[in-house]
Formats: C-alpha cells, structure tokens, sequence
C-alpha cells in the first residue's frame, strides 16, 4: 500500500481532476459465487440466502475473493473512483434495509405488479432503527485493498420506504423518516471510516412522485445530515436487464433534487437517451452522468463515450461532470462490464485532451 503521504497526494490529485470517471456501485458476481439463473428472476427486497453457491460457513471468504477481482477490474480499467462492486450483496438494497431494527423480512408480505409478478417484501413491524453498523466492515476491506478514491452506497430512505409494507407506523412520510435516520447514522460511520463519497440510491422517487414531492429531499437531506464529503443521490430506470421495452426520456421527479443538500445527482442517460436539457434544473450540482448503455451488450468505443460526455458538457461544465454507467453493472456479464468501463476511461480521457486537461 501507498504510504500515507503520496496516498493524500493521489487523493487531492484524482479529486480535482477533470471529468472523473466512477461507477454507480454493482459490479457482476461470478457465477461460482451466486446463482445466475436464480439472480435474473428480479430484484430481491427480502434476503435471499439461496442465491448464493458457497457454504455459510465459506461465504465472507468467497466474497472476499471475488470483492478482491472487482476491485482489480476496475482498477484495471481505469476508473477513479470505486466501490467494492457490492459483491455480498443480493441486491443493492436488501442488506442494509433487512439489518434494520423494526423490519421482519422472515414473515414478509407479498405484493403483485400489474403484470402479475409477485415479490416478497419485508414487513415494518416496529420502529425502525439502526442497531449495528452494516456496510462499514464491507468499506474496511474496500479501503484496505485499494489505493483509489473510494466511494460507498447506501439504499435512499424513499426507495426503502417503498419497498416495504408498513404495518406500524400507518404513516408513511414518519416511517420513511425513520429510515433516514437509520441511513444516517449508517452514512456518519462509513464517514468517520474513510468513505470518500457516499451515494444514495433513489431509484423509487420516479415512481411515486406526488409522496416524492411531499417528503423525498427532506428525508434525503435526514439522510446526508452532519455528512462533509461528497455526496450523491443516484436516480435510474431500473436495472436494463429487468426492466424489459422502451425507458422514458425524462424523470418525472428530478428538478425537486437541486433543494437537496447532496453534491451530486447521478442520472441514467445513455440507455433512454435522456433529454440533457433537464440539467438545467439542477444548476449548482455536479452531475454524474450516465454514458455507458447497459441495455446493450456491445461494449462501447471510446469515441462514443466521448461524444454523450460532449453532450453532457453542452449543460454541464467539465468541473462539474463525471461520467460513469447508467446504472449498477450486477446483471452484465463480467468480460462486458470491463469492458464498458475500460472505454468510459478511454472516452473520458479523449475529452480530457480535447480540453487540454490531461
């Protein structure tokens, strides 16, 4: 590892550097340590334990090797500012939300979409509250295995509240509080901890937008309270290989964000060729822009990434935009994901020369 010194160097160096690329937090979990098969049924709200192929007794150090191989991959590929893929989690927001005081996902309730699908979510059947760290060891070994920026991911208090049926509050915006509160003191430990930045996924705010509008940047900004670094709240269509057909081209909750006090808005763009003129209503955040389509297998050239990140600079100045994926990478086939990323460092670094920013 880099010693102290030249590791703060690096840190100041790759913070002020122009256009950053990042991901938004999955990276693909190999095949012996996850059922694939069983992975692509959906997006699980309660825990899933079936889904993983090692022993209990065998699991952290499996998931410590293959938390070790995304690491690498992304450092190979060039990319600044990293996560630990979120390799031992079964979704991006059931292993924190289920770690809750409060919520019961051993009995949960069972929704149906309007296609039919049934999902199993979990039960709030008390107050909800934080009783031990959750991701903070999983940020240890992150830190401890990289000498990148590094940057954490927390499911939003919104989408959370979303996800479960409430049957003890019997108030929905108090309920979601509650989770912020939860999110919060999560955010300060993994803060206190070394997180470079920490980021929230909000992707239920486009679903409910008239309760988003209602309480979803007070809960946010509950969320982000007494945090100092970089934050992010992070807003996509879903996930390109479960949500099936035609995305939309706009976010019916977005404009809402710039009174959050996060940092960061990261939007999903190059998969629904998002209308860019919509970051106009976020003046004064930085925007991390997705230019990577992950509904499409073929792996990008440079040259295409490098032109939706000169769309996004037509709205965004290049100190205020990082580039990175539309979405989690979780459900693309390893050899594709690197190869995604290795061309967003590419396409990232052909603007940085364009710019005279190398």
């Amino acid at each position: 590892m880099l010693s102290k010194s030249k590791l703060s160097c690096m840190t100041t160096s790759t913070t002020q550097k122009i256009l950053p690329t990042t991901v938004v937090g999955s990276y693909p979990q190999p095949a012996w340590l996850v059922d694939h098969v069983l992975l692509a049924q959906g997006v699980p709200r309660t825990r899933l334990h079936e889904l993983w192929r090692i022993a209990p007794e065998q699991l952290q150090a499996a998931q410590d090797d293959a938390t070790r191989l995304a690491i690498q991959d992304m450092e190979r590929a060039g990319i600044d500012i990293i996560t630990d893929g979120e390799i031992r989690r079964e979704s991006y927001s059931n292993r924190f939300a289920n770690a809750l005081d409060g919520v019961d996902d051993e009995n949960p309730a069972a929704i149906r979409s309007k296609n039919g699908l049934e999902t199993l979510i979990p039960r709030v059947v008390g107050k909800i509250a934080r009783a031990h760290s959750v991701e903070v060891d999983d940020f240890t070994f992150l830190k401890n295995h990289t000498d990148r920026l590094t940057k954490v991911t927390l499911p939003g208090p919104f989408t959370m509240g979303q996800q479960a049926k409430d049957e003890y509050y019997h108030d929905e915006e108090a309920m979601v509080m509650d989770f912020a509160a939860a999110v919060n003191a999560e955010a300060l430990a993994l803060q206190a901890a070394g997180a470079n930045f920490i980021q929230l996924d909000e992707p239920w705010l486009r679903h409910n937008p008239d309760a988003a509008n209602r309480y979803a940047v007070k809960a946010i900004n509950r969320a982000l309270q007494g945090i100092s670094v970089p934050t992010v709240v992070h807003l996509c269509f879903g996930y390109a290989a479960v949500v099936k057909g035609q995305k939309p081209t706009g976010y019916s909750f977005l404009p809402g964000l710039s009174d959050s006090i996060a940092t960061q808005i990261s939007i999903e763009a190059a998969q629904p060729k998002l209308d860019l003129g919509v970051l106009v209503d976020l003046a004064g955040k930085k925007i991390m822009l997705g230019v990577l389509d992950l509904g499409n297998l073929q792996i990008e050239t440079a040259e295409q990434v490098a032109t939706r990140i000169r769309a996004g600079l037509k709205y965004v100045k290049a100190e205020q935009l990082i580039p990175a994926p539309d979405c989690g990478m979780k459900y693309l086939p390893r050899d594709i994901a690197f190869g995604k990323l290795r061309a967003l460092a590419q396409g990232a670094e052909l603007v940085r020369a364009e710019l005279g920013a190398l």
